[in-house]
């Protein structure tokens, strides 16, 4: 069996980070036997969350743990693509995991009214004396990952420019579609779909989540999705729930 180590439920999703829940539907999508349970990334393969432990290995990376089941059991997350849509939906997977989740971190970690309703929480299990320290610790870390990553440099109006232009494309794309390559479900979605649903979370507010919500056809595609991949599920284990 897969083990997949998340973060948890949290926000009212599956996981409040998108590459967790990607790891989650790409598992549903592989068919294989497999569970999901909370960890720490201190003792993670590569100190981040999610990974996967299989036959006694530690893959970490949502992408190279998806490498690993394609390689290991023949699993085909791109049926009936042709190269060009191959990759069509590399390029799309890459903009939602490289910018526009930058755009994201930003928004919940780098503004107070978000970080204070959302990311704050992460530091409840830290005895009170230090959280307030280890807190501010890891909130500067983060915001210094982010200047040296880019997203920190620009001003909130021009973050704003590129969500808005990431998020245009995704919504060009998509258009009617049921899923975002066509007809069919594709490993594309189990990307897409994760990032675009937590862009949606309504705990983060501001205008990140103002663009998002005004493209019909992604919060449609979202709900979907969710209803497809987690509906009757137990979030935390990956299992149907007991009648």
């Amino acid at each position: 069996m897969i083990t997949l180590t998340t973060f948890g439920p949290a926000f009212g999703s599956p996981d409040p980070s998108p590459f967790c829940m990607k790891g989650m539907a790409l598992l549903k999508m592989s068919g294989l036997e497999h569970r999901f349970e909370p960890g720490d990334p201190r003792k993670a393969p590569k100190q981040k969350i999610p990974y996967i432990t299989d036959k006694g290995s530690q893959i970490g990376d949502s992408t190279l743990f998806q490498i690993h089941i394609e390689q290991t059991y023949s699993v085909d997350f791109y049926p009936g693509l042709s190269d060009v849509e191959k990759a069509t939906a590399w390029a799309f997977e890459k903009m939602c995991e490289e910018h526009l989740y930058f755009c994201a971190v930003h928004e919940r970690w780098a503004k107070d009214a978000n970080f204070n309703k959302g990311p704050k929480a992460f530091f409840d299990g830290v005895p009170a004396v230090m959280r307030p320290i280890i807190t501010a610790m890891v909130r500067r870390d983060i915001k210094k990952s982010l200047h040296g990553q880019g997203i920190g440099r620009h001003t909130d109006e021009e973050i704003l420019e590129f969500v808005k232009r990431d998020v245009q494309a995704l919504s060009d794309f998509l258009g009617q579609k049921p899923y975002f390559m066509g007809d069919t479900i594709t490993g594309a979605d189990a990307t897409i779909h994760s990032f675009v649903t937590a862009a949606l979370c309504p705990l983060f507010t501001g205008a990140m989540l103002d663009v998002i919500k005004s493209h019909d056809n992604l919060v449609d595609y979202s709900e979907r999705l969710l209803a497809h991949w987690y509906e009757g599920t137990d979030w935390t284990t990956g299992q149907a729930k007991a009648a």
